[in-house]
């Protein structure tokens, strides 16, 4: 039995678009109803939204059946001894790619990128347990380390002031925006459209792309997700699944409900 290749860390690496959508309901029947959608990948939330590490086991399980989408978990947290536990455990279920929150230094990224590798490059913690599928991958433990893919998330005004150096650390594959954490550091809270916050983010995508490193985002809204694209963005995510079905269960109930 071989070890799975990356198709999202191969996509990166290619410079090819990567469409994809936040799933947060927490719930594996409603991930494999997004999973069907066709999307290149689909994130599991484990920090904003009720999940553990059995529902993303669930939920992983389900997005295995659909090859064409590719199962991306984010941790709740990424530093110290709970972060190196977490992506221990969130990488033995097999979940090849990680996003991370909340990075703000080069030095947290080169830990994350110990955390995500076994020895020697690395401290990860020797099992695999599901991602050898129970060892029955002999090589997993040499070659593991080749098919991880860290992606770290820059959401504040101290990221984005370390922006080269975050996307120089080896390891790294690539740099997620957060535009509604960003939008608060920069003094617009709930605002990620204000015009200081946006000219951040065009600002960050290109020196992303100049350091070599893959740019991701996202937004549910269409047309600043085609222009996030333009601007060099490789990885975005386009919507939410609990804003869609709030979106259109409200839609929908206000064409037959009148309005009071």
């Amino acid at each position: 039995m071989q070890l799975p290749i990356n198709p999202f860390k191969q996509a990166l690496a290619e410079k090819r678009s990567q469409i994809g959508l936040w799933v947060g309901l927490g719930d594996s029947y409603t991930t494999e109803i997004c999973a069907g959608a066709g999307f290149d990948w689909l994130l599991l939330d484990g920090e904003h939204s009720p999940n553990d590490i059995r529902s993303l086991l669930q939920q992983a399980q389900a997005v295995a059946a659909y090859p064409q989408t590719h199962a991306i978990a984010r941790v709740p947290v990424g530093h110290g001894h709970a972060g190196t536990t977490l992506i221990k455990q969130y990488l033995d279920l097999g979940i090849q790619t990680l996003l991370v929150p909340m990075v703000d230094t080069p030095q947290q990224a080169a830990e994350l990128v110990r955390a995500m590798r076994y020895p020697p490059s690395g401290i990860r913690g020797m099992g695999g347990a599901r991602a050898s599928r129970w060892g029955r991958i002999a090589t997993y433990p040499k070659d593991a380390n080749s098919q991880v893919c860290l992606l770290v998330q820059a959401e504040s005004q101290l990221a984005l002031d370390n922006l080269e150096a975050i996307a120089a650390v080896e390891g790294v594959d690539g740099v997620f925006i957060g535009p509604a954490d960003l939008s608060a550091s920069l003094g617009h809270v709930g605002n990620p459209m204000h015009p200081e916050v946006q000219g951040a983010i065009e600002d960050a995508v290109r020196r992303i792309n100049r350091a070599g490193k893959a740019a991701g985002i996202l937004t549910p809204d269409e047309t600043l997700a085609r222009k996030y694209l333009e601007l060099g963005f490789l990885f975005v995510a386009v919507g939410l699944d609990n804003n869609l079905l709030a979106r259109h269960t409200s839609a929908l109930a206000a064409r037959f409900k009148p309005q009071t």
